[in-house]
Parts: C-alpha cells; sequence; structure tokens
C-alpha cells in the first residue's frame, strides 16, 4: 500500500509555500542561482562560482545553496551539493536529503532518509515536520497528526515546524524547499 501511495505523491502537484530550515522566509537569490553554472555555488570570500567540494566552503555555505537550489526548483543540482557536504550522514544533512527525494519523486528513499534523522536526532523537528507533510500528501493524518505531536512533546510549540504541519494537516498544503 505504501508503494502505491508513493507512486500517487510522485505525480501530484504540491502547493508552494515560504519556508525553509529555521526561517519562515524563502532563501533569497543570489549568484548560486542567478550566475553559476549548474554544479557550482557562489563563494561570498572569492566572489567566483567554485565547485560544491571546494576546500574554500564550509558546510553552511553548502547547506545555504542546498536550500536556495531546492527553492529555485533545481533539486537535482541540491542534491550534488548536499552530497559534497563534509559533516557526514547527520540529522540536518539527512533530513534535507529526505526532503529532495521527496520533490524528485524517490518519496520511499525520502521516508527513509527522515526515518534515520529522527533516530539520530527524535528533537529534529523539522525532519518531523517535512515527514509529517509527505505523510499528508499520502493522506496519512493520523500519522502526520502523530508527528506533530512529537514536535509539541520536543519544544517545537510555535514554531515554523509546528505551524507548517499544523497548517497542512488543515489544509492539505505543503512545501516544496
Amino acid at each position: 500500500m505504501r508503494m502505491i501511495l508513493a507512486a500517487t505523491l510522485a505525480l501530484a502537484p504540491c502547493m508552494a509555500l515560504a519556508v525553509g530550515s529555521d526561517d519562515s522566509q524563502p532563501p533569497k537569490p543570489t549568484a548560486t542561482t542567478t550566475e553559476c553554472e549548474a554544479g557550482t555555488i557562489w563563494d561570498e570570500k572569492t566572489q567566483t562560482c567554485v565547485k560544491a567540494e571546494d576546500q574554500s566552503l564550509n558546510d553552511d555555505q553548502r547547506f545555504g545553496a542546498v536550500r536556495e537550489l531546492a527553492y529555485a526548483g533545481r533539486p537535482d543540482e541540491a542534491m550534488a551539493v548536499l552530497s559534497a557536504m563534509t559533516e557526514g550522514e547527520t540529522s540536518r544533512v539527512l533530513t534535507y536529503r529526505g526532503f529532495l527525494l521527496r520533490q524528485t519523486g524517490r518519496v520511499e528513499e525520502g521516508i527513509a532518509a527522515y526515518e534515520r534523522a529522527i533516530a539520530l536526532d527524535p528533537a529534529n523537528n523539522l525532519a518531523r515536520s517535512y515527514y509529517g507533510q509527505l505523510l499528508v500528501q499520502m493522506d496519512e493524518l493520523a500519522l502526520a497528526g502523530e508527528q506533530l505531536a512529537q514536535i509539541r512533546l520536543h519544544g517545537g510549540a510555535g514554531s515554523w515546524a509546528e505551524q507548517a504541519l499544523s497548517t497542512a494537516i488543515e489544509t492539505g498544503a505543503t512545501y516544496t524547499f
């Protein structure tokens, strides 16, 4: 049944709303999405586009580029930058991997990434919110409600993660970045 729902979800359109990691605002476009060629991101220090693997970048810069590329509708490029991050399979990386896999129709792999992120850090409310939104898309509202309850249990009451999932449960509208 989950495979059928996953296949249906991969073909279903999503409503785009403004959201992000810990930020309720969409990322602002930078040269990463306006000037750099695919496979490169903007490096503020050198004022040039560099490969995501370039040692002049740190993982926070890469993560910002991942968010920006995802918002720009370039999930495959965002995944390549995410893969260049050096911190390994942390909860933060797995959360966005799950998100990007979901956006590219690889829902089952996205679910596995979200579940690994949550296993590493049960208080990762962003992973819980994105996972819950995926469950909403799959019409698994009771399971989405469980993720919402866990967000609240882990100190997320009033956070973007709680608000986004609560809105998704109420309206069916989910986020695409």
